[in-house]
């Protein structure tokens, strides 16, 4: 389901869960959080570059952190170091800048210093990305791109997308672009453009959005050196059409860059898609449910994502409480699904892989706990740590790395 639907309402994409199953999965995260934390004191059991973690919580206006050993698979919870509206959050990948989407009208996004000795934050910049307020808020993602200089806006609520200069210092410029997406769709909450995600290609030529309202994918000419996205042709924007009703969200590249992943929210499923770095245009591949066999009623996938070495791809089903493995076929990057697993909460709204590959990290909101899994190299396979914390609604994860595991690239 969309972020911006629930601003002011607490229940799933299926259907509010029932209050036995949320207080249960409640109760047992705290009861594994006492048992890991409890036992295994943060002076006696951490290295002494243990990472940090940063968890938006939605509707909660708090930032949430949390210390990680992956040496050890150790989490200890820091608590809430920011009072802030956070649909989104993402750190600087060299930086200790923390990037936070709000969800209030104006499309603002914070900028916080790290101190990376204590995890504390504090606030040093802010900028409102909406032109013309629109009257609700409700930005999806941002996200920093590959060369770290600009920074890449999803606003859902107006259904546009917006490009961000950073300077080498992690400091945000003034808003170099923004695109307007046109389209809707049958579904009731398609009622016009809805900007979900936006990432760049391989190339740096392109910029991908996937339009949850539109049921498109919309492709826009990137420029580097200004930090800006055009529409590229005279008839506007090049554009790849999804099923009506199928509520784009995610966009993946494969690391061989002929490749895209689309994750769609209300029909759960996965696309590979061929992509063209010369034109800029995609072609359906191949399509594979997120749905457990037999699944009916409501379907709603949330969150997508690829190891590094593009051998595994993951996915979450809210509907089902579920990730989902894939392996990547090496010659033609095609899907096969190798494991369905518990994401081990209620409706687990995005995930993020640990920069190590070792570890993900599940945000299961409405049971309000992130929960650790182990992941297998090899086979991609997930396996149930049972170590969480306790955080509010939480809706993303970032890291700050600062361990010798996984300084090969932060995220």
């Amino acid at each position: 389901m969309n972020d911006s639907a629930h601003v002011a309402r607490d229940d799933s994409p299926s259907g509010r869960p029932s209050r036995r199953a949320v207080l249960a999965a409640a109760t047992a995260s705290a009861a594994t959080a006492v048992a890991v934390f409890g036992a295994a004191p943060a002076s006696a059991t951490q290295s002494r570059h243990a990472d940090l973690l940063y968890i938006g919580t939605w509707g909660e206006n708090q930032v949430y952190a949390t210390r990680f050993d992956p040496d050890r698979g150790v989490m200890t919870p820091l608590g809430p170091v920011a009072q802030v509206s956070s649909n989104w959050v993402t750190v600087h990948p060299t930086r200790p800048v923390l990037y936070v989407a709000g969800g209030e009208q104006g499309g603002f996004i914070r900028v916080f210093h790290i101190d990376d000795s204590s995890g504390a934050v504090r606030q040093v910049g802010e900028l409102e990305t909406e032109t013309v307020p629109s009257g609700s808020g409700g930005l999806s993602y941002i996200g920093v791109n590959a060369d770290a200089d600009t920074l890449l806006v999803a606003d859902f609520a107006t259904g546009s997308a917006v490009s961000v200069p950073i300077d080498a210092h992690g400091q945000l410029g003034a808003v170099a672009s923004r695109v307007q997406d046109n389209g809707s769709g049958p579904n009731p909450r398609q009622t016009g453009p809805h900007t979900h995600h936006v990432v760049i290609d391989p190339s740096r030529r392109f910029a991908l959005i996937a339009d949850f309202g539109a049921d498109r994918v919309f492709v826009h000419d990137y420029d580097k050196a200004t930090h800006q996205l055009s529409t590229g042709t005279p008839d506007g924007p090049r554009s790849y059409a999804t099923a009506p009703g199928s509520g784009p969200r995610r966009l993946a590249f494969h690391p061989s860059g002929r490749t895209v992943y689309l994750l769609n929210e209300l029909t759960a499923d996965i696309q590979v898609l061929r992509w063209d770095p010369r034109h800029g245009s995609l072609t359906l591949w191949q399509t594979l449910t997120t749905n457990a066999p037999g699944h009916t009623g409501t379907t709603s996938a949330a969150e997508l994502a690829i190891s590094r070495d593009g051998r595994h791809i993951y996915t979450s089903n809210r509907s089902d409480n579920t990730l989902v493995v894939y392996a990547t076929d090496p010659r033609t990057n095609l899907l096969t699904e190798v494991q369905r697993i518990s994401c081990a909460g209620v409706t687990p709204w995005s995930f993020s892989l640990h920069p190590s590959g070792q570890w993900l990290f599940v945000a299961n909101k409405a049971s309000s706990t992130v929960n650790l899994f182990r992941v297998n190299p090899g086979s991609g396979h997930l396996t149930d740590t049972g170590a969480s914390v306790a955080v509010p609604s939480p809706d993303s994860i970032t890291f700050r790395t600062l361990s010798t595991t996984g300084r090969s690239g932060r995220s």
